[in-house]
């Protein structure tokens, strides 16, 4: 970047090149302090300077007064001018890049620090400071300590504007980041659904093939539930939010159809009441049951039992998936074993931070629950509904 290019309508002061003068944020009156605290600073400087110049190791007190009046003109005539143009001017000078918006600064800089010293020195010496303007040889050596000084304040005020930049760039990328974090989440929940679903179709149509001429009414049970399944999983696959309640209903048309086709060795339970309105993410529950189904209950002979309660506590949405089946370590490993839940965990960090978890807990006498800590939100209800 060019050290020239100032960044537009940005508002800096020296004082928060110090990272302990940018915890307090940026507001008039607390740039009219902070000018004030610069120019004694600015004091300061010049009467240690000067002493060390000199040779000199007492007077400082003598030297430091006249220098401090001086400063705070300078310093608070900078400030108006600058601020009262860019009022004045609607923001004209804000908008200026690259060498026209130096050249402004050096010039209006330098005026006011002339100014500021003649001003200063009528008012210590108690003249009129309007005789500077008529006695060159008074006012020419000022020139010189006049543009030094505007040149230090614009290496200052191009160096403030430039950290501004520079954060915000970063901020931009941070911001970009996570969003591309939370499409990577995505992406990987379409892939495994992408993965899944075709083995639950072949499944399916199976199925209901072969039950067609032996138990025609559970043929024509499971491919309308089947059928809903779809439609729900269509709209929920197209949508940025749904509600706890279009999810729910969701899994229930997916464990309908997988009841059909396991029998007694699979039954459900889902218990949500008052909480079916709540806003969350499509697909959220979908890579839970499954898992449940897949690593759980199908592993044993007798199947197992899910239940699905969803509670509201804390500030917090509490859904859990428990079921009765093989248990961790006692079922036999699947292909994308454990795939679900990481991406599960990846996308709710993405949507939520750390503020949302995912815990695995062991049942007695068998089984596992998957807990899924979501803060509330207060949105509107999806139109996601499976009918």
């Amino acid at each position: 970047m060019n050290t020239t290019e100032l960044p537009a309508h940005t508002s800096t002061h020296p004082l928060d090149a110090i990272p302990l003068f940018r915890r307090w944020p940026c507001s008039p009156w607390r740039d009219v302090l902070y000018t004030g605290i610069w120019n004694c600073m600015i004091a300061i400087f010049l009467t240690a300077a000067n002493m060390l110049f000199r040779g000199e190791l007492h007077g400082f007190l003598a030297f430091f007064g006249p220098t401090l009046v001086i400063s705070n003109m300078v310093g608070y005539l900078i400030h108006a001018v600058l601020s009262g143009g860019d009022y004045v001017l609607r923001g004209w000078p804000s908008r200026l890049a690259g060498l026209p918006r130096v050249l402004y600064f050096v010039i209006t800089v330098g005026l006011c620090v002339v100014a500021g010293i003649v001003i200063g020195n009528g008012l210590l010496r108690g003249v009129n400071p309007l005789r500077y303007l008529t006695g060159g040889a008074d006012l020419a050596p000022l020139l010189p300590f006049a543009l030094f000084a505007a040149l230090i304040m614009v290496v200052v005020l191009v160096s403030g504007e430039r950290r501004i930049a520079t954060e915000t760039l970063a901020a931009r990328q941070r911001e970009q980041i996570a969003s591309a974090a939370q499409l990577l989440a995505e992406a990987r929940l379409r892939a495994l659904q992408a993965q899944i679903e075709p083995h639950f179709l072949y499944n399916t149509l199976a199925n209901v093939v072969g039950m067609i001429e032996t138990h025609p009414a559970q043929a024509r049970h499971m491919l309308e539930r089947f059928i809903d399944y779809l439609r729900a999983s269509l709209a929920a696959s197209r949508a940025d939010q749904a509600t706890l309640g279009a999810e729910l209903d969701l899994v229930a048309a997916y464990l309908d159809v997988l009841a059909v086709r396991m029998g007694a060795r699979l039954s459900y339970q889902i218990e949500a009441d008052g909480c079916r309105d709540i806003a969350m993410p499509p697909m959220l529950l979908q890579p839970v049951v499954e898992n449940a189904v897949a690593h759980g209950l199908e592993p044993k002979v007798e199947g197992g039992r899910i239940l699905i309660r969803a509670t509201c506590r804390d500030g917090l949405l509490c859904i859990e998936v428990s079921d009765t089946g093989a248990g961790l370590g006692n079922s036999p490993p699947k292909p994308g074993g454990g795939v679900g839940l990481s991406n599960l965990r990846a996308r709710l960090r993405s949507v939520y931070g750390a503020s949302a978890q995912v815990q695995l807990l062991e049942n007695e006498p068998c089984g596992i629950t998957v807990r899924l800590l979501m803060p509330l939100k207060e949105t509107p209800p999806s139109t996601i509904h499976a009918p």
